[in-house]
């Protein structure tokens, strides 16, 4: 079984909404879910059923990766750096 990853972007202010992007990544194997809606951005390699597990994932655990996005800092992310 090949590992997946997973990403989690600083909360993102457009227009007065807040959101977040959480990418999975598995070789070359990818999906984007954007938060709160839990709306799928775009993937490619996975199947429908994968899909719907990630996206399961997502709408379980919603309120834990909110509270870790708040706590990204877009400088080190964008740099590699570990708090």
């Amino acid at each position: 079984m090949q590992e997946m990853n997973m990403m989690v972007s600083g909360i993102i202010r457009k227009k007065g909404e807040k959101f977040v992007h959480v990418s999975f990544q598995r070789g070359e194997d990818m999906a984007e879910y954007i938060l709160p809606e839990c709306r799928l951005e775009k993937s490619q390699g996975f199947t429908k059923e994968e899909l719907g597990q990630l996206l399961d994932y997502v709408k379980g655990n919603q309120a834990d990766i909110m509270e870790h996005a708040r706590k990204v800092n877009p400088m080190k992310a964008m740099l590699g750096l570990k708090d």
